[in-house]
């Protein structure tokens, strides 16, 4: 007897892969608008300066979604659980990977995007472009919004929050503070009612009262550079303010809203908060991404296969 073959659409950002196409990756995300030379410069000297121009991202969400897979067949045996990808700014895009589910004979589907927390505007945007080419090829499909308090995902954010803490002095653990972090948003967000905020900061205070923190705080970060102002305050003028004002000298940075080792990890915390850091003569950590964690690849299988059986039982 032949098992259910269940597809799962694995939706992130998507990155270059080489540092040729980094052009035509700016232009799509600026929809068809090629950057300027100072723009392109400026970008792909941010990936030159990651390890000489390596392209973690890709690699990482390559394996997230291995990972992944191995993990909802380990726990769903009796199903066929097949994942694809879909990426917002790279091939194969979001539409690719629906598109090559239905030529693979999947009837129903679940999609999920690499990111716990939902907005209209990020996870929202991938589940439309899911959805509209879904219902255009007759595809059943179904989707997880977001799983930002999922016990196993908690779990592995407390472990890396006290393994990274562990780098400062015992002495010094109570001075640490710890600021979590997460992509900044165009403002608008905020008279849309959307919950984004919300979910971060619960996340934020889950983890706080998990760990046993008094002694942190939330900012953002790597905001785009629009007409349009963006979610702040962003985490190096936060840096600035409690250093001058507070005289705090020791930080956790905890990008809680990402999931993998992204530009924005490696480079925006990494190089240009660390060389902050080093300017204001601040003791700076991170914490580790999940990237790949099992207890990660744990909880995406957990929430897919749950949102699958609640598609089967509303039938």
């Amino acid at each position: 007897m032949s098992k259910t073959r269940i597809g799962v659409l694995v939706m992130s950002y998507g990155t270059p892969e080489s540092l040729d196409q980094v052009e035509a990756y700016y232009t799509h995300i600026r929809r068809g608008h090629p950057p300027t030379p100072e723009q392109l410069h400026e970008l792909t000297a941010r990936y030159e300066a990651i390890v000489g121009g390596f392209f973690p991202l890709r690699e990482n969400t390559n394996k997230q979604v291995k990972g992944f897979e191995a993990t909802l067949r380990q726990e769903h045996p009796e199903l066929e659980f097949v994942c694809y990808q879909g990426l917002k700014h790279a091939q194969p895009y979001v539409e690719d990977g629906v598109e090559q589910m239905v030529k693979d004979g999947i009837t129903e589907a679940v999609g999920i995007v690499l990111a716990p927390h939902y907005s209209t505007m990020s996870v929202g945007g991938y589940v439309k472009r899911a959805k509209d080419k879904a219902e255009a090829l007759g595809l059943q499909m179904t989707f997880v919004l977001d799983y930002h308090l999922h016990g196993k995902l908690l779990d592995a954010l407390q472990t890396r929050v006290e393994d990274a803490l562990g780098k400062f002095a015992e002495a010094e653990r109570n001075q640490v503070r710890v600021i979590f972090t997460a992509h900044s948003l165009p403002e608008k967000i905020l008279e849309m009612k959307d919950p984004y905020p919300d979910q971060l900061l619960a996340t934020s205070k889950a983890l706080a009262e998990r760990v046993g923190l008094t002694n942190w705080q939330f900012g953002w970060q790597s905001a785009g550079q629009t007409a349009m102002p963006w979610l702040g305050p962003d985490i190096l003028d936060v840096m600035r303010t409690i250093k001058q004002e507070e005289g705090v000298d020791k930080i956790l940075l905890c990008p809680i809203g990402f999931v993998s080792d992204h530009l924005e990890v490696l480079y925006d915390i990494d190089i240009e908060a660390q060389a902050l850091a080093k300017e204001l003569g601040v003791h700076l950590e991170r914490t580790a991404s999940l990237n790949t964690d099992p207890l990660y690849m744990e909880t995406l299988s957990d929430v897919v296969y749950k949102k699958w059986q609640e598609a089967v039982s509303s039938k």
